[in-house]
């Protein structure tokens, strides 16, 4: 079976510098590189519905249009074009699950530095099991640069750290030839908190202590295997959707584990991950986990 990088495309400027990204991703893992439109079936009783056949030819036109558009930069680069008729969240959920990574677009706030996931992207994120980042819309010329972006920033959940999340950031940062920021904040419990001022001190210094514990014994394995990629090691007390978001303000991928919470009304990110996919700049991997 092919390597394969998925992008999905859907004629918005955002699908376009997905798909310049997801470029440049699958040229450096040596991947083929597939673009994907998916329209939409209509087909209902009492529903209007376009011609099959000029839906298929208008998505050609865009499909053939993105992948001229990629091939000036990426010359070497294996492009395939595919086209599906059905829901997007699922057909765009499948393809992630026979790639290796799936990569969409989101859509920007403009002027405010940050960016909003599309209905389409979250409604995949709620299926995937797989690997799915998340670029905001920014110039081409910047979506294409690989070797100048700033370092991979890992939000680490403690003490269940993802190893999932863990191999993507590194084997990511070992491509960019980057460095690693390892970010985790703590808090003490509620508990802890008015009338307690004898033991706070002493539970501070203790919880700190063992976190980074923790944090030395979660990263081991991957130092070890990825010598040459320098990590910083930002543990403390805060707040982890904030200190994320702040930590990942010059970064060039930020990734976030997912673990999947089925809930009474379906599956949703938490806070951490709903913060940092709506006001970080940078991509954002996001990796699913038991």
């Amino acid at each position: 079976m092919s390597r394969v990088v998925t992008a999905g495309i859907d004629g918005s400027q955002e699908g376009l510098v997905a798909a310049e990204w997801a470029a440049g991703e699958a040229r450096l893992r040596s991947c083929l590189l597939r673009l994907v439109y998916v329209w939409k079936d209509m087909a209902s009783p009492g529903v209007y519905a376009p011609d099959p056949d000029i839906e298929r030819r208008a998505a050609e036109a865009l499909l053939n249009e993105a992948a001229e558009h990629l091939r000036p930069a990426h010359p070497d680069l294996r492009i395939e074009t595919q086209q599906k008729s059905g829901s997007p969240a699922e057909e765009l959920s499948g393809e992630g699950a026979r790639s290796e990574l799936l990569v969409l677009g989101s859509r920007g706030f403009g002027g405010i530095r940050g960016f909003v996931a599309g209905s389409v992207s979250l409604a995949v994120l709620a299926r995937t099991r797989s690997p799915l980042v998340l670029v905001r819309n920014r110039s081409g010329q910047e979506a294409a640069q690989t070797s100048d972006r700033g370092d991979v920033v890992l939000g680490l959940d403690l003490p269940r750290a993802s190893t999932d999340a863990l191999a993507f950031a590194f084997a990511a940062a070992d491509r960019y030839r980057c460095g690693m920021k390892i970010v985790h904040s703590w808090s003490l419990p509620p508990v802890y908190g008015m009338g307690a001022t004898d033991v706070v001190p002493t539970l501070m210094r203790e919880t700190a202590d063992q976190r980074r514990e923790e944090m030395t014994v979660a990263l081991a394995p991957w130092t070890e295997a990825y010598p040459h990629v320098p990590v910083t090691r930002d543990c403390r007390q805060g707040h982890p959707a904030q200190d994320l978001v702040e930590a990942s303000a010059e970064a060039g991928l930020v990734v976030v584990g997912l673990r999947h919470r089925d809930a009474r009304l379906g599956s949703h990110v938490g806070p951490v991950v709903h913060s940092v996919l709506h006001h970080t700049a940078a991509p954002v991997a996001v990796v699913p986990h038991d």
